[in-house]
Parts: C-alpha cells; sequence; structure tokens
C-alpha cells in the first residue's frame, strides 16, 4: 500500500496498515536544521527519509498574476498588527463592497500548481485555495471591528463575506477543472480558537461562518475530493459541526488547547472523523527527550487510532523543535 491510498482509505474509515504520518509545514529556519542533522539538501529528502505519507501545496501566494502585481484581495490595510483595520473598517453601506475591486480569475494562472502537484508522486495530494475568509475578514475589517459589525451591520458583513467567498471559490472551481484527480484532498483553513475558547460564539459561528463553509465542503464534495478542514485553537463546541456539514478529517488538534486533548477528542468524536496532528508543539516536541516523545506518539495512537495522521499540533514546525524530536515522532508514527 502506498502511502497514497494509505491516506484516503483512513480518511475514509477503511482499513490501513498502519497510522499515517505528516510532518507539517515547518518554518524556513526549521529546514536549515534538518537538512544538517540528516545530511540531505532537500525538503523532499527529508520527507522520504522520515517516511511523511502526506503532501500539501495551496496556490494562493503563487497563482494570482495581476498585471499590476496587486494581491489577491488588496486590503489596505493601516499597519501590520494583528487587529489593524483595513478598507471596510468604516463600511456601513452594502454599494462601497459592491465597489471594491475584486479579484479578476482571468489572471490565475495554475501552471505552476500543477507541476508542484505532478511532482508529489504517490504521497497523498492536498491543495485548493486556503480559502482562509475568516482571517480576510478580520483584515478587511480589523478583528473588534468583524466582530462588533456582526452584531451592528450585519449585512455589510454577509456581503463582504459573499464576495470573498465567492473569489476563492471561483478559483477553486479553475484550479480544480485543470489539476481533475492531482488532487485527493480538499484543505482549506481557518482558526476559529484561542487557548482558551472560540473567537466567536457557537451562534455567531452557525450565523456568519458555517454557511460559508459548507459552500467549499460542496464544492470539493462535487469535485470528487476528500474534505479536510484546519483550525487551531480551543474549537471543541463546534466539531460536531464540522462533522454534521461533511468534514472528513480535522486538522491540527491544538493539544494543550481546552477540551483538545487526545482523551477528549477520542471521547467525543472518534469513529466520525479522521484526525489529523495531536503531538504538542507548544511542550512536548521542544522541551522533551526523543523517548518521551515515541511514548507520547504511542498514547495518541492509542487514543485516535487508527483513522489517525500523526502530525505537530500545528503544522509551522519551529526550529525550537530538536531535529531528534521530530525524527522520534516519526518512527513512533510508522510503528505498526
Amino acid at each position: 500500500m502506498d502511502s497514497r491510498e494509505r491516506i484516503k482509505r483512513l480518511i475514509a474509515g477503511e482499513f490501513t496498515d498502519r497510522c499515517g504520518l505528516w510532518i507539517g509545514n515547518p518554518h524556513d529556519d526549521s529546514w536549515a536544521l534538518y537538512f544538517d542533522y540528516f545530511g540531505v539538501r532537500s525538503q523532499e529528502e527529508v520527507r522520504q527519509l522520515l517516511g511523511d505519507d502526506f503532501r500539501w501545496f495551496h496556490p494562493d501566494r503563487i497563482a494570482y498574476k495581476h498585471p499590476e502585481g496587486k494581491p489577491f484581495f488588496d486590503k489596505q490595510r493601516r499597519h501590520q498588527g494583528l487587529a489593524a483595520e483595513g478598507y471596510f473598517a468604516d463600511c456601513e453601506d452594502v454599494q462601497q463592497v459592491a465597489d471594491f475591486p475584486w479579484p479578476n480569475p482571468d489572471y490565475l494562472d495554475f501552471t505552476e500548481t500543477l507541476a508542484i502537484l505532478d511532482g508529489f508522486g504517490t504521497h497523498y495530494r492536498a491543495s485548493g485555495m486556503w480559502a482562509q475568509f475568516f482571517h480576510d475578514l478580520c483584515d478587511f475589517f480589523g478583528m473588534e471591528n468583524y466582530f462588533v459589525k456582526m452584531y451592528s451591520n450585519p449585512e455589510v458583513v454577509h456581503a463582504v463575506t459573499d464576495r470573498i467567498v465567492s473569489s476563492y471559490l471561483a478559483a477553486n472551481e479553475r484550479l480544480f477543472a485543470a489539476a481533475g484527480d492531482r488532487i485527493d484532498g480538499f484543505f482549506f483553513g481557518n482558526d476559529l480558537g484561542s487557548q482558551l475558547e472560540l473567537l466567536i460564539s457557537p451562534k455567531m459561528f452557525d450565523q456568519f461562518v458555517a454557511p460559508y463553509m459548507e459552500k467549499f465542503i460542496r464544492q470539493g464534495l462535487d469535485h470528487g475530493y476528500q474534505i479536510i478542514v484546519h483550525s487551531c485553537g480551543a474549537i471543541h463546541p463546534i466539531i460536531p459541526r464540522f462533522i454534521e456539514m461533511g468534514v472528513q478529517a480535522l486538522h491540527p488538534l491544538q493539544a494543550r488547547a481546552r477540551n483538545m486533548s487526545a482523551e477528549s477528542l477520542a471521547a467525543d468524536f472518534k469513529g466520525r472523523i479522521a484526525f489529523i496532528g495531536g503531538v504538542d508543539t507548544q511542550d512536548l516536541l521542544v522541551n522533551a527527550t526523543p523517548d518521551q516523545v515515541r511514548e507520547d506518539v504511542r498514547r495518541v495512537k492509542a487514543l485516535l487510532g487508527p483513522r489517525l495522521i500523526i502530525s505537530p499540533s500545528h503544522e509551522k514546525l519551529l526550529p525550537n523543535v530538536p531535529p531528534q524530536n521530530l525524527q522520534a515522532m516519526c518512527e513512533a508514527a510508522l510503528e505498526p
């Protein structure tokens, strides 16, 4: 069984020979450490050496070729802070939303994306526009304005959300038509939780986020792709909604966030959804010994397996994770 078939079956809830493995998408500074430690020269060599089953590429940063070099969304943020206000910070009129220069899908070029997908060989291929519409809205309005406008001017929030989501959907249609079976899973993400709680209430999630997530899920399913959703943080209260909407795999299982432990997820959702992640990057992978990492991976596998892809609880592994601990995680993941 090759990696591609293994992960397809695992996400579908079918028999596989072992749990899956994905080392995530390490930070650029981390790759230099891995090259030195493992004595290789490329990211793919590291993945091959460690037995990584999963490959992911989203084309958001490279596919939009505006003739004037403008980004997919020209948010016009006022500074670079996390809650910086953008173009719609003061918007109270739906007409202003219509007047914004939204992306032109004719400027999309997926040639490079298709070549990257072809290079993934016999490994599982996850792709699609990252479709981070929740974060885009935080940037366009400013995070606080966005949350306040859900109450004070829901019409404007829905109008901006619809245009953002429609832009991503149009891009996906072009990508999926060109890629066909080069893609196995549509992987998209929006971080909806903090360390302790959801960023918005379940009621606001159902009103302002879920209906738009459903559009992406239906689109992916219509093209025959498996549906993988990324959401960091304490998102336990809305996992049942993800399952109802058709999400088949959940990433990254932020292990130290409230109610996101392997024990909690296994008790409430095992058998209903595939899990990707769960190996703590906040403390364990940073500070533990390799033997302690192996033991924790075995614990997570016992709780969440076999419908599990072992992976860090945040895909952007930082250089504070010793390569020895990454290697230990992978060795334990590949055990039968």
